[in-house]
């Protein structure tokens, strides 16, 4: 059975991103590995084993095109509305609160915020299959 540990991304500004997800996400570096032509940083926390991993690539001067097969990643917490209104102080950009339930049955509340990549992230409120 195969466990799931990290998921990559390539950003342009390392300071930058590992401050958004400290910020965002209470993420901490875990690691950091520093090669000729690229640095990986790998960034966790408490909560679960599974870890991001920013690829920094030395000679990258323009943003990333994110193209159109990216979707997003996804975490969960407790109140979501407490993290909503956090993110609104941080200066983080949150979009609008959503509560999506086709056929009146909440499947779940989320909200979306853009790293400064451009990456996508779901904010989802733990309940459900989203604990």
């Amino acid at each position: 059975m195969a466990k799931a540990i990290h998921s990559m991304i390539r950003v342009l500004d390392e300071a930058r991103s590992v401050s958004f997800y400290e910020t965002a996400f209470g993420l901490k570096v875990a690691d950091r590995l520093d090669f000729e032509a690229f640095t990986l940083v790998y960034l966790s926390n408490e909560e679960s084993s599974f870890e991001l991993e920013l690829t920094i690539n030395k000679d990258q001067t323009e943003a990333y095109e994110l193209g159109n097969g990216y979707g997003h990643l996804a975490v969960s917490v407790d109140n979501l509305d407490a993290e909503h209104a956090r993110f609104e102080v941080e200066g983080l950009s949150p979009r609008k609160l959503v509560e999506f339930a086709p056929d009146g049955k909440l499947v779940g509340r989320f909200f979306f915020v853009a790293d400064p990549d451009g990456y996508e992230i779901e904010v989802l409120e733990r309940s459900g299959r989203f604990q």
